[in-house]
């Protein structure tokens, strides 16, 4: 009897980019071949491939893979089943990706932003052509959180999602608490060690993150991708002595993306949060990524491992790869919708706008040393219907008329506690700008 790889005829791939995950991709595709085969029932063969520096990609090992200079060229090829896109960017890849869909052929991407701006009308195309596009790499590089949720969780409505997303944001955060240090040079030793972006803005103004929590809330709820409506703010003005405070409270500092289904509509956001440190999440250090699930059957399900790398991330493609290489040959309306809903039966409920999301905050005051303060803070507090947990005041040091004080609020609205702030620093006791980061208690 024949093994059921030799009953099928190998499924070729171009791979459109040979930078690390591409070159990762080869090297897991080789390593694990035979296994790779048993599990997808063909071999799955690289036939053909393209990148922006030929010299370069020449460096990558590439027997018998041929060498194209033009994209578009490889993606046109009769002899090509699936294209794997891992150039990034929007349009190039756009172009690319939709040029290959009209042509009738399954796609896999790591491409988020792509995802995140066009989703909705590649998702589109590819129905309409009966082809797949698979995307598991596009979210935290090898955990497999888009199956996950699309698949493993089919069975629960999906109430929340809260990730750590982005290992450069992790690794700076970590190590700023561990060791005391100011972002800046925490983040000049994260670009020495290659985890940060000679431009780093993409990663630690939380933009990478957004386009990611973008993906996770389209298939969480069966939603078109609205990347535009993130709130989205960064770590760039977190500073050590807040780190050093919330650590003091019992809380961590980091940057989640948290996607919520409220009676109102659906809350997506990312920014700096406060985390209880006994929750499992807040101790993800490092550029780890972690996400937490939360299901109205399941409860909490977490989902930790590495979140970029060559292999982590090629260990996600490959795994798309086999998906598509299993389903190619099925009935198009049986199989996994992309954002895990029937296309015709996505939700049109409407985002949150950040002013009417509520959570906890803690906010930190630079105050004048002088009675009456404290009266001040919280009457307006009170009169914005906004409930005060605790309150801890530091002691002024010799010579020093200013003190810091910390207040924890319980959930509040997003728009109260903007109105207080706005309040607070109206104050003639209170000389420099109030510090907020929201607080989440992830139950």
């Amino acid at each position: 009897m024949k093994p059921v790889a030799a009953a099928f005829k190998p499924i070729s791939v171009a791979l459109l980019g040979l930078g690390t995950v591409g070159s990762g991709t080869i090297e897991v595709l080789r390593r694990n071949r035979e296994e790779i085969s048993r599990r997808a029932g063909r071999d799955i063969v690289i036939k053909a491939a393209s990148a922006r520096d030929l010299g370069k990609a020449r460096s990558v090992p590439l027997e018998g893979i041929e060498l194209v200079a033009d994209p578009a060229e490889v993606v046109k090829r009769a002899d090509i089943d699936i294209v794997v896109e891992l150039i990034g960017g929007e349009t190039a890849a756009r172009e690319l990706v939709m040029m290959a869909l009209e042509a009738g052929k399954h796609v896999v991407t790591a491409n988020k932003a792509l995802l995140a701006k066009h989703g909705t009308e590649i998702f589109a195309l590819a129905h309409a052509k009966g082809v797949m596009v698979a995307f598991e790499a596009s979210v935290a590089g090898g955990i497999p959180i888009i199956k996950a949720i699309r698949e493993g969780l089919t069975a629960n409505r999906i109430e929340w999602i809260a990730g750590i997303i982005n290992g450069t944001c992790n690794y700076i955060l970590s190590e700023m608490r561990d060791k005391a240090l100011p972002f800046d040079v925490v983040l000049a030793e994260a670009q020495r060690l290659g985890y940060a972006e000679s431009d780093p803005a993409f990663d630690v103004e939380g933009i990478d993150a957004a386009h990611k929590l973008t993906i996770l809330s389209a298939i969480a709820f069966g939603i078109p991708m609205q990347f535009d409506r993130v709130y989205t703010e960064g770590i760039t003005r977190l500073s050590a002595v807040d780190i050093k405070y919330a650590e003091g409270l019992g809380y961590r500092i980091k940057l989640l993306g948290i996607t919520r289904r409220t009676p109102k509509g659906i809350e997506l956001r990312v920014h700096p949060t406060l985390i209880p440190a006994r929750r499992l999440i807040a101790n993800v250090e490092g550029v780890m990524n972690a996400v937490l699930v939360k299901g109205d059957a399941v409860g909490p399900t977490l989902f930790y491992g590495r979140g970029a790398g060559a292999e982590a991330t090629a260990s996600a493609v490959v795994a798309d790869l086999v998906d598509v290489t299993r389903m190619a040959t099925s009935d198009p309306e049986l199989r996994v919708p992309h954002l895990a809903f029937q296309p015709d039966r996505l939700s049109s409920e409407p985002i949150l706008d950040m002013e009417d999301v509520e959570t906890g905050c803690y906010l930190r005051l630079r105050a004048l040393d002088r009675p009456g303060v404290l009266a001040d803070v919280t009457r307006i507090c009170a009169g914005l219907d906004i409930s005060i947990d605790a309150i801890f005041q530091k002691e002024a040091g010799e010579g020093e008329d200013q003190v810091d004080v910390v207040i924890l609020t319980h959930v509040t609205r997003e728009k109260n506690v903007n109105a207080a702030i706005e309040r607070i620093e109206a104050l003639p006791t209170i000389p420099v700008p109030v510090v907020r980061i929201r607080l989440e208690e992830l139950l």
